[in-house]
């Protein structure tokens, strides 16, 4: 997994946030990103399994984790690692 990862990142290396978006315009680098993306799924999916792990729950339960600890309305805009002094009132702790 960690090679097709890293194939995938490599396709973006170096390129400015502009040029990145241009990638999906060429078939060739598409295809690329396309098919690597589907590896690093494909590996997910099957260690999901394999663990009988329910990765679609697993992301639910990490996009509620960030939304506690990275409130919207402090974090956005900021380039560095928010961290609040204590979670979010509204997520038990």
């Amino acid at each position: 997994m960690t090679g097709h990862g890293g194939e995938l990142l490599y396709v973006f290396q170096w390129l400015t946030p502009a040029e990145s978006l241009a990638v999906m315009s060429d078939p060739v680098r598409s295809a690329r990103v396309r098919e690597e993306m589907a590896d690093v799924f494909a590996y997910l999916l099957r260690m999901g399994n394999v663990l009988d792990l329910d990765v679609e729950q697993a992301l639910a339960d990490k996009i509620e984790v960030n939304r506690c600890k990275y409130p919207a309305h402090l974090a956005r805009g900021r380039a560095g690692k928010y961290v609040a002094e204590g979670m979010n009132s509204s997520c038990a702790s």
